[in-house]
């Protein structure tokens, strides 16, 4: 099932089940492919869903960190709340070992050398972990490699 439908019918479920913060954080997230879709004129496949998942997954963070800092608990536990239901449509995690085995594989590929070489074994990764690692932690393991 692609994933847009999955959204749709964790839509209809949560709606089925008067789940309110479920069934919020999902048309959130159908909002945000609806938006992508008219801005760009295309139609939202797995990757670009996956990229807009991810991104309101790091927005969530980001957000849950800051109230969590200026003694908002209660809105922190929202935004953690919602991490929750978005990660559920997200494939699962790379591990680390797996992680160094792509590093490993990309560097190769890209004949990478150095620093300068940052952006090709990036743009090798990039859809091989889509969704799967933060990207900002990819990017310092490339740059140790690297170096």
């Amino acid at each position: 099932m692609a994933l847009l439908e999955q959204l749709q019918e964790a839509q209809k479920d949560a709606m089925r089940a008067k789940d309110k913060i479920r069934l919020d954080t999902n048309r959130m997230a159908l909002a945000e492919v609806k938006q992508r879709q008219i801005d760009a004129q295309m139609i939202p496949d797995d990757a670009n869903i996956l990229a807009i998942l991810t991104k309101m997954v790091k927005q969530r963070k980001e957000s849950a960190s800051q109230y969590s800092a200026a003694a908002r608990q209660d809105l922190a536990d929202v935004e953690l709340a919602e991490i929750t239901i978005i990660e559920q449509f997200l494939p699962q995690a790379l591990t680390q070992a797996e992680l160094d085995d792509l590093l490993t594989q990309a560097i190769a590929e890209t004949a990478a050398s150095n620093m300068q070489d940052m952006a090709k074994v990036m743009a090798w990764l990039r859809p091989q972990v889509q969704g799967r690692t933060d990207m900002g932690a990819l990017s310092g393991l490339v740059k140790n490699r690297l170096n």
